[in-house]
Parts: C-alpha cells; structure tokens; sequence
C-alpha cells in the first residue's frame, strides 16, 4: 500500500473551463553546432548503428520515441558568425572554420542539406535560424531560395546540382539569436537589430511568402533591457513577423531545492511580463494582430558548472554541458512543460534545449551505447499523452516556502483533454522534498464516469538519482497501482516528494 499522504491538494476539472490549444510545436527541439550535439550525437558515420547517411539510428530511434515534433537548427549562438554556404556542396571541399560562440573547430561535415534530410527522414518540422549578427539581409534571403525554391534560379539550382531535387519547404525562420546579449558574435541595440530584422524578413517573405518569422526576445527575463528590448523589437517589426521568442534556463542554486522546484513560477512569470509588452505594442500600434510567442530555447541547466567559453581550448567536437540529470531535475523538466501548456494560447513553439549530449534528454557515447536521461521520460509522455485542448485548474491545499518565489503550491499540474475521445490527461509534480501529497481532483461537466487508465511516476527515494551509461534505466516511469475515481467522480491519488506523474482517464464505455 502506498503510504498516506500528511496533506491534500484539491482541484475541479471541467470541459467549459479552457485555457487554450496544444499547438504540437509546443514539445519541440534543438541541435545546435555546439559541442557533441551533431557530431558523435546525431551524426557519426563510424558508428555500428549510422545509416548510409551517417546519422546514428539509435539515437534517431530515441528521437522518434522522445516524440518531438520539430527542431530547431543550426543555433544558437553558433548561427550569428555561422556562414550557411560553408555547409553545402562536396562534403570534401567543405572549410574548417573556427566557431566563436563555443570557441569550436567547425568541420561543416554536416550542413543545410544533410540536417534537413534527416529531419525529413524522422518526420521533424525544422525551425531554421538565420545569422543577422556577422551578415543579413543577402545571406538570408539566399538560404530561402537554396531552401524553398523548387528550381530555376540560382540558388535552388545550386540544391539540385547538390544532390537534392526537391526544396526543403522551411517555412519557420528565427531571425538571428539572442540579439541583446553582449556575448553574441554581432550583438547590437534593440532599435538596430529590429531594423535589421524587419528588413531581412521582408526580403525573405518576398522570396517565399508562405514562411513564417520569429523576431529575437531577450536572451532571458534577467537581462538589463528586459521589456524595453521587447517593446523596441516588437515596434520596428510587429507588421514584418509571426512570433517574439523567449529563452530561459533553470538550474538549482545555493542549495534552494524549494526554489528550484518552483521553477515553474519563475517561468509563469516571464511569459506574462512578455505577453503584457507584446500587447502593449499591440494597444499603441491599434493593431489588430495579437503576437504568439515562440520559447525556443528552455531546460535546465547548470550554467554555474560552464567555465564560459573563452576558457575553453580551440578543439573539434569537445564535451560541452553534458549534465548528467537527477528525478529532481526531471520534475523540474516537468513542471516546466506544464507552465508551457497552461499558456496554449500565446505559446504556440517551444524547443527543449538541446536534443543530444549537450544539456539534452538523449546521451550519446562516441561509437557507444545511447541512452536516455531522467528528463527524457516526462518530456516524451507529456508529447504523447497531452494533446487537444488545456483545461485551467485552480489548486488549493499545502504550500512549499520557497527563498525567491515565496510560498507556491506544492502541487504543480496541467490538465488536457482530448475532445474526440474524451481522454483527459493529468500532469502533476509534488514539490514537497519530505512528504507524499494527495491529490483529489472533481471531474465535473463531462456528463460520463471516467475510469484510470494508467499512473506513471518519476521518483525515487534518492532525489539526485540518475542514468548514466553504466545504468541507463536507474530512473524510469514506474506504475502506480492505487490511483482511482470514486463514486462521487473523484480521482483520487497519491503523489511521492520531488515526483513528476502523468495520469491518464478515459470516458467508461
């Protein structure tokens, strides 16, 4: 028996109370060119299991498993000093060139055409970003011709003399990186970079008016010019683009485990800070387009471990933030996903950073196993399980005090429910380090009884327990047996300290 819970966490979930949504880009991804994220993580035509095209096909099968919809490519900060034509043609006149961003050997063995293969091969929307630090405007509209265009011009003839006929069909562009922040090759002000911006979109656009535009937001809520960066971004290009990005990471600081749990919070906060300025533009523009906003860059990461990249010594394919990640981190993970369903309505793109070795849910041992990390597992059955339409839960029951939130509740959850067949699913973290949680959640308005399909737990009596190579499968989703719905349609279930659980319900027939 599942011990008792000391405290109840109570919530009402009813089909007419909805948040929004579940744009599937939402549990997208990244590969940058930074250390083993593309070479010897997806891509390493000496090991066992590469395909004839190089790519590692036990990670791709973990990809497929990991069940991300999109991904984000080449960067980053790579892409700002990134020349994209390095990386085309004969793979054996390709230059070596120095990355600045991750102080790197770039070998351009795998570019344009190879990562978009493989993204079509594994059914992947790609998000391509473009360099507005070190080039512009030319630079970009050439890799939407090279891209999109079907033939006949000469950079789409160039693609078919490359070997690929057909265009690649990109239609979602990020319009540089992280623009605002002092370490990124090309950095610049907010009016010059939304200048910038505006114009290469456009030029874009005119080549292929079908894509669709993500404008820079701050590097994360921390930076200096956070709001004002938005505001002066969003004025020069809110006619031009689709989407203002966010970027944020989370790590465990000075030993505040609450804080860290309540991650969530702090990234609840920062998407609404943003969503305020991006209507304020709206409001002052008498515009009647409301911006989506595109989190293109989020996971945890313990940024206080990296060195930074100017201590790093100039090699080809180093081992950069490969952190190894705990159930605690897990939960987090988690709980970050649910803070990004309960915002469906302006989140319409999300890319969990990165995919493979670098801070990713996949590691990847150059001509070695693959495995997946802790992370992996609430990411990969929050994508299959939470679909449809986000239903708004209001919690009450026990608080965690925390150092910088104050106090939150102890259980973070998101509800979705799947309105062609009436599956309900339940994502719920139990943020208290010492004591089992229960959960009693009203099912109201559905108009049939429901019963539990399945409970899954991430948790373990050892909160910093992890997968590594030599146990891969130390954490996995484990079931959990006494989880039920009453006779007064109640679900009722019991949460372990510093867990992550995915309920499923279904409509009895």
């Amino acid at each position: 028996m599942t011990e008792q819970p000391a405290g109840t966490a109570r919530l009402t979930i009813d089909p007419d109370f909805t948040l929004g949504t579940v744009d599937p880009r939402l549990y997208g991804t990244f590969v940058e060119h930074m250390g083993r994220c593309v070479y010897t993580g997806i891509h390493e035509p000496a090991h066992a299991e590469a395909d004839e095209h190089g790519f590692r096909s036990d990670v791709a099968g973990l990809v497929r498993e990991l069940g991300t919809g999109l991904v984000r490519y080449p960067g980053g900060n790579f892409v700002s000093g990134y020349h994209w034509e390095d990386g085309i043609g004969p793979a054996e006149d390709r230059p070596r060139r120095i990355d600045l961003a991750w102080r790197s050997i770039e070998t351009n063995q795998v570019g344009t055409d190879e990562f978009l293969g493989w993204a079509r091969r594994q059914d992947l929307e790609p998000m391509m970003a473009v360099n507005l630090g070190t080039r512009g405007i030319d630079a970009a509209r050439a890799l939407v011709e090279y891209c999109n265009v079907p033939g006949g011009t000469a950079w789409s003839d160039l693609r078919i003399k490359n070997g690929t006929r057909d265009p690649h069909g990109v239609r979602l562009w990020c319009l540089g990186n992280e623009m605002d922040g002092p370490w990124q090759t090309g950095h610049t002000t907010a009016t010059q970079y939304g200048q910038l911006a505006a114009q290469a979109g456009k030029a874009m656009r005119q080549v292929d008016p079908s894509i669709e535009l993500v404008a820079c937001g701050s590097s994360n809520a921390e930076m200096a010019t956070f709001g004002e960066w938005e505001r002066e971004v969003l004025h020069q290009t809110y006619d031009e683009v689709d989407y203002l990005s966010l970027h944020a990471y989370y790590e465990e600081k000075d030993g505040d485990r609450a804080s860290f749990l309540a991650s969530g919070a702090r990234m609840d906060a920062y998407i609404a800070n943003v969503v305020a300025t991006a209507d304020h533009v709206r409001a002052v523009r008498r515009s009647r387009k409301r911006m989506l906003l595109s989190f293109d860059e989020w996971n945890v990461w313990y940024q206080s471990r990296f060195p930074g990249e100017r201590a790093l010594p100039l090699e080809e394919t180093p081992r950069l933030i490969e952190d190894t990640y705990s159930v605690t981190d897990a939960a987090v993970v988690g709980s970050l996903l649910m803070t990004l369903l309960r915002h469906a309505d302006r989140v319409a793109i999300a890319c969990l950073a990165q995919l493979v070795n670098v801070i990713g849910p996949i590691r990847a041992e150059p001509g070695g196993p693959s495995w997946r990390q802790t992370t992996f597992h609430p990411f990969a059955l929050t994508a299959r399980y939470a679909r449809g339409t986000v239903l708004r839960t209001e919690v009450s029951g026990p608080v965690v005090e925390t150092r910088r939130h104050g106090p939150v509740q102890a259980l973070d959850t998101a509800t979705t429910l799947d309105e062609e067949t009436g599956a309900l699913t339940v994502l719920a973290v139990n943020r208290d380090q010492q004591e089992n949680l229960g959960l009693r959640a009203a099912l109201r308005g559905f108009g049939s009884r429901y019963r539990v399909v399945e409970h899954l737990v991430i948790a373990d009596s050892d909160p910093d327990a992890a997968n590594t190579e030599a146990q891969p499968d130390r954490v996995t989703p484990r079931p959990v047996p006494d989880t039920r719905v009453t006779g007064e349609d109640e679900l009722e279930a019991v949460l372990p300290p510093v867990s992550w659980s995915v309920i499923r319900l279904e409509p009895e027939s």
